[in-house]
């Protein structure tokens, strides 16, 4: 148990512990949160990808670059909405809900409970000081145990993205389906083993090094943007403190000298250690969130607040409506059906009196499409068949054979309707001269 739980344990009735607890859980609850969204989103059909088609799924609709609207409309509603969320609350992303950083937190907090709180992964070599009453090599193995098994639980999460859950369901218990990739166990394996790799040995270094997500989110940040403040009129609080808040900081920052470019992710934990401390005296701590100019009086007004963050985001807000509204209307105008229709070919050559009509289906659900002709006298064409039964996605093909029409110029449409209520109509040329036949765009 670390000095901060400690403390809240000892003094829950303190008004400030609590308010510090509910911090920490809240920011707890965003992390795990997180995790779960993850999983979510590819099994609510919000978005996933289709190995087979090579297609983005949106809401079970597979997204062609046709569908114009809903791919820019989105990109152009996530882009300006974290713009706006970077340029409020800097890289709080990855304080509240990075799955790195909720993992390394984790693997830290097992680490410490089997092997010690001095515990530490470093990268310098220094060999960890593990507790010598926790030195075992029980402990050890359960270590390495909770590490591999969150690993191959994370190592999940990816699937969920290519295949529908029953898919992966069918991938966990090792039974046959044929949709799963013949080598995606061996592909799992590794991702396992790159997890654990990462829970073990990276961890936080991640976010030190080699993050470039957080470059991109610290791009953002301005003199405004929500940092930790430091009550510098109680500084000789801090001469007796055994620096906590710097101790709780795994960036190796120093809270109570936050810069503009810093690599503070706001996580708050030095805001949790501080008021941890203080609470003892039933007296606030000396770290805060705030929004505003840097070195502002402690109480910022409402409204000097608000005006600084109407001027970062007034040039993104009008562009996050426009994608909402862009990708509203393409899944209003969406077309869940695809007709064309061009010239049969046989051995290289065009035929010149059959043309293949292609039906596209786009969603994953089952439905019927009705092919008609229109324009051409009664028997002068044939359809192999009048109906396509999809069950999910996919393309079929259908041959209109044509035969004894008189020379000159035949203007007709293939009308397909289908059973969900969507229809098309594709319009064809065909040229018939002396027994030979072309068609004209």
């Amino acid at each position: 148990m670390s000095k901060v739980q400690s403390v809240l344990k000892v003094q829950p009735a303190k008004g400030n512990a609590l308010r510090t607890h509910r911090l920490h859980r809240m920011r707890r609850a965003t992390q795990l949160g997180t995790l779960l969204l993850l999983v979510l989103i590819p099994v609510s059909g919000l978005f996933r990808i289709d190995p087979v088609d090579g297609a983005f799924v949106v809401l079970d609709r597979q997204i062609w670059f046709s569908d114009f609207f809903i791919v820019v409309g989105l990109w152009l509603a996530v882009a300006s909405g974290l713009v706006i969320t970077y340029s409020m609350l800097g890289m709080v992303f990855c304080g509240w809900a990075c799955p790195q950083n909720t993992l390394s937190e984790w693997a830290n907090e097992m680490t410490h409970r089997w092997l010690g709180r001095r515990a530490e992964v470093t990268l310098d070599g220094a060999k960890m000081d593990v507790a010598q009453r926790k030195n075992k090599p029980i402990n050890w193995v359960i270590l390495g145990a909770l590490y591999w098994g969150a690993a191959m639980l994370l190592a999940l999460i990816p699937l969920f993205y290519f295949y529908p859950p029953d898919v992966v369901w069918s991938f966990v218990t090792f039974r046959e389906d044929e949709r799963l990739a013949g080598s995606l166990h061996y592909i799992y394996f590794v991702f396992t083993l790159i997890i654990f790799l990462n829970i073990a040995f990276i961890r936080h270094f991640m976010c030190r090094f080699m993050c470039i997500y957080k470059v991109w989110q610290h791009s953002f940040k301005t003199k405004d943007t929500l940092h930790i403040a430091y009550d510098a009129s109680r500084k000789a609080d801090c001469e007796k403190c055994s620096k906590l808040c710097e101790a709780q900081c795994f960036l190796g920052l120093d809270p109570k000298n936050t810069e503009t470019y810093d690599a503070c992710i706001n996580c708050g934990e030095c805001i949790v250690a501080c008021d941890a401390i203080h609470a003892k005296k039933g007296e606030p701590g000396l770290l805060r969130f705030e929004v505003g100019e840097r070195q502002s009086p402690r109480l910022a007004t409402f409204r000097t607040n608000l005006g600084s963050f109407v001027g970062r985001v007034r040039w993104t807000i009008p562009f996050t409506l426009l994608g909402v509204a862009l990708f509203a209307w393409g899944l209003y105008t969406y077309e869940p059906e695809r007709l064309t229709v061009y010239q049969d070919t046989e051995q290289g050559r065009q035929v010149h009196d059959r043309y293949r009509i292609n039906v596209a289906h786009k969603l994953y659900r089952p439905a019927e499409v009705t092919l008609t002709v229109e324009g051409l006298p009664e028997g002068s064409y044939r359809l192999e068949r009048d109906r396509i039964r999809f069950q999910s996605t996919g393309r079929a093909d259908v041959r209109l054979h044509l035969t004894g029409l008189a020379p000159g110029v035949h203007t007709f449409l293939v009308r397909a309707r289908s059973s969900e209520g969507w229809s098309d109509a594709f319009r064809v040329r065909h040229f018939v001269a002396d027994g030979d036949a072309q068609q004209e765009g």
